[in-house]
């Protein structure tokens, strides 16, 4: 059976930029700890949430976030 998670690449796109936890969670409106359950897939952002996110970081969607098939 297979498993599809939802990944991220938001840390690395923030080290891009040089924008901190608190900094990205200040521009949309959240906290840095909401930030941080991101990043560590512990927390799925909404899709308002993810969009956001990409114009704070102005990166598309697909560059931020993805699926990923785990097989068991």
């Amino acid at each position: 059976m297979n498993d599809i998670e939802f990944q991220n690449r938001l840390r690395v796109a923030r080290a891009e930029k040089r924008i901190s936890q608190g900094e990205l969670a200040e521009m949309v409106g959240v906290s840095r700890q909401t930030i941080s359950s991101i990043e560590n897939n512990q927390f799925c952002p909404s899709a308002k949430l993810a969009l956001l996110i990409c114009i704070a970081l102005d990166k598309k969607f697909e560059d931020l976030f993805f699926f990923d098939e785990q097989g068991d």
